[in-house]
């Protein structure tokens, strides 16, 4: 077992920190970026972040104070805001895996740009703590981290998963029946014919 302090310096935490870190300067930048790179990329980034979190070694608090925050109000808000903007009329989705089920039949309407800017908020705190260097203050900012993944941000990060891919490959029917290559009998390689799925 390694001493507490020592986690921090294990293989698995560099790796987690390089993707958090990425996702992180990805997001701030996202209002520059069209939307189906964005969904795109995010599609990519999000499970590499739940494979690096799921993948660190155990770790525990042992400061006395909790870690400073670095994401204010405003600044989660921001973020919300242009994430919203870029993902336009592609931002809402039904969720039925969430507590408020429990005393409602319909469908909570839920945003992934609010679902993104939850799982920035503890990632973005992380890192900024981490990035100070002070070996304490980073094996606690990890073991906060880890365990808001688990109660918190981790089931967000695949309802939002499932979110982005139905906004990825779900077309329309007009989408679908539109070929578009100038033979239109059936004869072209265009792959717009028989590829059809029917509920």
């Amino acid at each position: 077992m390694k001493k507490e302090s020592q986690v921090i310096f294990d293989r698995n935490v560099a790796e987690f920190v390089t993707v958090a870190a990425e996702f992180c300067n990805y997001l701030e930048q996202a209002e520059t970026i069209k939307r189906a790179t964005f969904v795109d990329t995010t599609l990519k980034i999000l499970p590499l972040l739940y494979l690096k979190t799921a993948m660190l070694p155990e770790c525990h608090t042992i400061g006395e104070e909790l870690p400073e925050k670095y994401v204010t109000e405003e600044t989660y808000e921001v973020l919300r805001m242009n994430l919203a903007g870029v993902l336009a009329e592609g931002d809402t989705y039904l969720d039925v895996f969430v507590e408020d089920m429990k005393y409602s039949d319909q469908p909570i309407t839920k945003y992934i740009s609010e679902d993104l800017a939850d799982i920035y908020q503890d990632i973005k705190d992380f890192i900024f703590v981490f990035q100070l260097g002070l070996n304490e203050t980073m094996n606690d900012s990890l073991a906060i981290c880890q365990e808001n993944f688990r109660t918190y941000w981790g089931q967000k990060l695949v309802n939002t998963l499932r979110a982005l891919h139905e906004v990825k490959y779900s077309q329309t029917d007009d989408e679908e029946d539109e070929c578009q290559c100038e033979d239109n009998d059936g004869d072209c390689n265009c792959g717009c014919h028989g590829h059809h799925h029917h509920e």
